[in-house]
């Protein structure tokens, strides 16, 4: 007899969430397993027509081994179908090994679809209101389990006391223990949710106890079915929810911490500017009485100076040294070193080092009309005061608060033309590639994915995926499809960057282009030894004794040399030492240029190439982040 699971609760509950989680761990835990779905909405009394919408949620439908029926109410005041109970009948006559039914929105005293299922399930949230409600709850003196969803909720943790006490009640079980009360806090909308997979690992469980007899503690019974056991194998350490939100409780006033931390910065700058502002004016008029012990701007008067002489200058001074003393260390380290930062922007050549390297750059370039502008326009203020506002609020390009951007110069060795192409197989968008970049003198590659690979699918003959491979972008969907795009191009050379708009699969074409990446480098080290070349191409030779190697179709473009095209087939660690490797990696890793554009936040708000939930494509953002900074991928 197949057994009829049904799903009922409050409208909004997330109960056609929670159905579709259990269907994925379902077809998940038991491959041949087949399962019937009905799903009731209600009919609307003033039209007489019903929003069939349950299927919304369903993202396991594509599934051959899933039957999926929605229908309407056709009546008011009622959860069900007149004709569910046929319904039913004729699904268990098919031989389905499970019928999973659920029910449209009820109220409190609602339970009819327990006389019409095996195993009757109640969803609700925590949203019942107060805990004198739960006792008005029907459905919680006959559901077999109950599922607490959306328990990201704000007082969901006493919602789930509060539950699992009115269970107790209600079959004056007082002295079982928490964690043997079937009521199960669960996030329906989160992706691989702990909650319900420990929920489903129960709910199997309890079918095998109460439908194929048994001990209840460990559900043991007759098998319920041929095709699945009720028995799946599931890790369920983590037995409860963990809600991941993009703002922490602890940091929803994020917008207002920063603001005030933006006003605390202005009021400190201008608390400074007074100070440097009070000692200029103590220091000028030490100047115009013609103090004989007055030091170099911005040094402090010895301690000697402050008591021996003309009381009024010992009070000047020690008024000048209180001003600077003042002062916050940065402030007047800043106000000391201007005037050698002012004379490297006003000379002819500024040099600078970066990452070692010593950076010569001419401050001005020459017009038609032969006038020599500035690049960096050097403020002219005198005062202490003002200069320390603008070295605090605004400074020189490639210094804090970097309003004038990041890096002192901006580049001038390069013309970066952006060289964009995207259009059917990798060996054409490859050959475009090389047109484009063809006598410049760096390769600045943009490349544009078909809407396949943005979606993750593989090509296919399915009419959809069939009519969308290599339209408006090119169909990358393996490693050796990424190695023939960017083929003849030295992805670690100073003068080569690579540009990928991807979004969804950004973690998998990344991980691709990095691989691509390493395997040249490794195809390099192999290639200047001939004995140790030969022995790679006898390696490959045996991986594919018996198969044809993969190649490039069609011919190579002109003037290239085909780097990335010899490993083909193979990785880079099947060919060289683990060693060897390991820093052939290290080195391409730390060398390799690029942008990768993943605007998740986008894809979820403005276009429909989203296909992870946002939350878990924002923690793949932060592991690549991670991943980045670990290995040194600065470029």
């Amino acid at each position: 007899r197949t057994p009829v699971l049904g799903i009922t609760g409050t409208g909004g509950a997330g109960k056609s969430s929670v159905v579709d989680e259990l269907l994925l761990r379902f077809l998940h835990a038991f491959p041949q397993m087949r399962i019937a779905v009905l799903a009731v909405d209600p009919t609307r009394r003033r039209s007489g027509g019903a929003l069939l919408g349950d299927r919304i949620r369903m993202n396991c439908l594509r599934s051959h081994r899933v039957f999926m029926r929605s229908m309407a109410t056709r009546r008011q005041h009622a959860a069900t179908n007149a004709m569910l109970k046929d319904c039913i009948a004729f699904l268990r006559a098919q031989e389905y090994d499970l019928v999973i039914v659920e029910t449209a929105g009820i109220g409190q005293s609602d339970s009819e679809i327990v006389d019409l299922v095996d195993f009757p399930v109640y969803v609700m949230t925590s949203d019942y209101g107060a805990a004198s409600q739960l006792e008005k709850i029907d459905m919680l003196d006959f559901a077999e389990l109950i599922v607490l969803n959306k328990f990201d909720k704000r007082g969901a943790e006493d919602a789930l006391r509060d539950v699992r006490k009115q269970w107790k009640r209600n079959r004056v079980a007082f002295q079982t223990p928490d964690d043997q009360v079937p009521v199960y806090p669960t996030i329906a909308s989160q992706f691989n949710d702990p909650g319900v997979s420990w929920m489903f690992v129960n709910l199997c469980r309890l079918l095998r106890h109460k439908l194929a007899g048994g001990d209840a503690a460990n559900g043991s019974g007759a098998p319920l079915s041929a095709h699945c056991d009720f028995q799946p194998q599931l890790d369920t350490t983590i037995k409860e929810p963990r809600a991941t939100v993009l703002i922490p409780g602890s940091r929803v006033r994020y917008l207002a911490e920063i603001a005030e931390q933006g006003r605390a910065i202005n009021a400190r700058v201008q608390a400074q500017a007074t100070l440097a502002e009070r000692a200029q004016a103590c220091w000028q008029a030490l100047r115009e009485l013609g103090d004989a012990q007055q030091p170099s701007a911005l040094d402090l008067y010895p301690d000697a100076a402050l008591r021996d002489g003309d009381a009024a200058l010992c009070t000047l001074r020690r008024r000048y040294n209180e001003a600077l003393q003042a002062l916050d260390a940065d402030a007047l380290r800043l106000l000391r070193e201007w005037p050698a930062r002012r004379a490297s922007i006003t000379a002819d050549v500024n040099e600078y080092e970066v990452r070692g390297k010593t950076i010569r750059v001419d401050n001005y370039r020459e017009s038609l009309s032969h006038e020599k502008i500035p690049k960096i326009a050097a403020p002219r203020y005198q005062g202490w005061g003002e200069l320390l506002v603008f070295l605090l609020k605004e400074n020189l390009p490639g210094a804090y608060p970097y309003t004038a951007g990041v890096y002192p110069y901006r580049r001038s060795g390069e013309d970066p033309i952006r060289m964009f192409a995207g259009e059917g197989t990798p060996e054409r968008t490859n050959r475009r590639f090389h047109y484009l970049s063809q006598g410049l003198p760096a390769a600045r590659l943009s490349t544009a994915f078909d809407s396949v690979t943005l979606y993750g699918e593989d090509p296919a003959s399915r009419p959809d995926i069939y009519g969308k491979i290599g339209n408006s972008g090119v169909n990358v969907p393996t490693l050796d499809d990424m190695k023939k795009l960017y083929s003849g191009f030295d992805l670690c050379a100073p003068t080569t960057s690579v540009s990928m708009t991807i979004n969804g699969p950004a973690p998998i074409i990344l991980a691709m282009f990095m691989n691509t990446a390493i395997d040249q480098q490794v195809e390099k080290h192999l290639r200047q030894d001939p004995a140790r070349w030969a022995a790679a191409q006898a390696r490959i030779d045996a991986l594919f004794a018996g198969r044809e190697r993969p190649r490039y179709h069609g011919e190579l473009p002109a003037g290239t040399d085909g780097l990335g095209l010899a490993l083909l087939g193979v990785s880079g660690d099947q060919l060289v030492d683990a060693e060897t490797y390991a820093r052939i990696k290290a080195h391409t890793l730390s060398t390799v240029r690029g942008t990768v554009q993943a605007d998740i936040l986008k894809e979820d708000q403005a276009q429909n190439t989203c296909i992870f939930s946002t939350e878990f494509a924002l923690r793949m953002m932060g592991d690549i982040q991670q991943f980045f900074v670990d290995h040194k991928v600065r470029n």
